[in-house]
This record gives structure tokens, sequence and C-alpha cells, in this order.
């Protein structure tokens, strides 16, 4: 769906993005990364042909930004960070004008309407002026408008900048229904939200891809095989004392204490899950679970963009 070569966009001499490039399959949901002043818009900017690049190659479903705009512009929805809605216009009004604008046929504009609706769940405010609605659900029209005319790539900026902790749950939902019906490109800040959503993370630093990835691909990538959690029967100091000598835990933590059960949080340069069963079980110590902990991409993110202080 996207193919990026080699993509840089200079403002005078100060390099937004330098030499990016990266590829991303039809019906993926990707995330994309960086601090403030990454690169990050600029680059979505480029692929959304609101901005042309100064050099390097980008192809969106086969089409050329340079060379074919207007054809990428009909397959792609893009919801910028501030939503580009008209606020004396009802949502009905405004999802029909902009599905008009993106040469939906006449015919189809109410049926696609009320299904842009159903997908961002604002069906019950088809004839609410816009200028009533809360930050939530403006952000919910201004993602209806960049799917209206069912597009196959969606390059969402931020969409749940703004939002309260109940509304972010309810966009990543949403969002999460979007999935293998179209390709989706989201950038986001709040990165426990977009680990539940995507499938791979793009990583952006100085206007450079740093890292790609899964979350799984990223943590190996910093030379750790991702956190374990153990809950076992026995005395923390003890079991933490003889986890540490294994070869190749960097680390423990005591995440609860529960009379005789101990639940602990290992970093391990690898998997090391068998070596901590076996050392456990020769201790005569009782072993209820062992499990890799979920990926924090949060730790990981700053790693990446920190490293050693992160």
């Amino acid at each position: 769906m996207i193919q990026v070569d080699g993509l840089s966009k200079y403002y005078g001499e100060h390099a937004a993005i330098k030499g990016v490039s990266f590829t991303i399959n039809s019906g993926e949901v990707v995330g994309f990364l960086g601090l403030n002043g990454a690169g990050k818009t600029t680059t979505l900017k480029v692929l959304g042909c609101v901005l042309l690049p100064t050099s390097g190659r980008v192809i969106v479903d086969g089409f050329d930004v340079t060379r074919d705009p207007h054809e990428i512009r009909k397959r792609i929805g893009y919801l910028p960070d501030t939503p580009p809605v008209y606020d004396e216009m009802t949502v009905g009004e405004y999802l029909a004008f902009v599905a008009k604008l993106r040469g939906v046929a006449v015919a189809n504009v109410a049926s696609f309407v009320a299904d842009a609706e159903k997908k961002t769940a604002i069906t019950d405010k088809h004839d609410d002026a816009i200028s009533t609605l809360s930050h939530g659900y403006r952000q919910r029209v201004g993602l209806a408008q960049a799917l209206v005319h069912k597009p196959k790539l969606l390059i969402l900026d931020e969409p749940t900048g703004g939002l309260d902790p109940v509304q972010i749950v309810e966009m990543r939902e949403v969002i999460k229904g979007l999935k293998g019906e179209h390709t989706v490109l989201v950038s986001s800040h709040i990165l426990g939200e977009i680990s539940q959503i995507c499938d791979r993370y793009l990583v952006v630093q100085g206007g450079e891809l740093i890292a790609q990835g899964t979350e799984a691909e990223l943590s190996d990538k910093l030379g750790s095989g991702g956190p374990i959690e153990i809950d076992c029967i026995g005395t923390a100091a003890p079991v933490i004392e003889l986890l540490k000598k294994l070869d190749g835990v960097i680390d423990i933590t005591l995440i609860k204490l529960d009379g005789q059960n101990v639940s602990l949080r290992i970093d391990a340069k690898s998997d090391l899950r068998p070596q901590l069963v076996k050392a456990l079980v020769q201790a005569d110590i009782g072993v209820l679970r062992v499990d890799r902990a979920a990926h924090r991409l949060e730790n990981i993110f700053l790693k990446l963009t920190h490293g050693k202080d992160a």
C-alpha cells in the first residue's frame, strides 16, 4: 500500500525528514512514533499529498505522490491533528458534503454517510450541529469524514489528542474496528493506547527512521528478551537471590507478596523461562505461574529515543 524510499523534506536548510524509507502492506495497522519535532506530521502530510517531498520517492497504492496526487487523494482518508470540521453544519450535512467532494456518487451518499456514522458511533448525532459537540465527538466526526468515501488507506494524526480516558478507550475501539477493511497509519503520543491497536511500529527521531518492527522485535533490538513474570511459593529475598545468580538476568522487581506467594518481574537478555523454572524446581520452590509479561511500549520508545539516559 505504501512504499517510501529515501524521503527527505527540507524547509530552507532545516531537514524535517532525512532519507526515510519504509513499506506498509495492505490491511496493516501501523503506529508512527516520535517525539515532538521528530518529523511524524511532515511525513504524514507528504503521504496525504498535502506537502511535496524535497527528494525521494513515495508510492501510495501504485501512484507517485509527485505525479498522481489526485489519484492518491481518492484512495486515502486523512485526519489531521485538528479535525477539519465546519461548526455551522450538522454532522449529516458535513459528511454528505465531504462525500461529494470525495467523488461519491450522489445516489450512494446517504448510505456512505450512514455507514461512516455507524463505524464511528455517531449515528445519534446525525442532526446535531457540529458547534454543539464535545471535543470527543468532534474527533469522531473528523474520523468519519476520513473514511466516508471508503478509502483503502487511513492516515490518522493524533486521533486521541485531547480526549479524556473514557473517550480514548472509545476511540481505540473504533479504530480497532477498522482493522482489515482499511490500511491504517496512526500517529499518537499515548503509547499505552497505540500498543493495543497496531500490528507494528515505525520510530522516528530527528527526521530519521531509527527503528521499525513489532513490540517484541523492537525489544529484541535493544538486547532484551522482554520481561518475564513468575508467581511462586516462598520467601521473597531468597527467591530473588537465587534467580539473580542466573546468567542473563538483568533485574528483578517484586510485584506482590501475598503470604507465602511471591510475584516477580524479571528483566532478562533473552527468554529465560526454562532456566528460571529449572532453578526454582531444583531449589524445591513451587512454581505457580511463569509467563512473558506484556511488552511496555513506553519503555521501548524511551530507550530507543533516549538511549542510556531513558
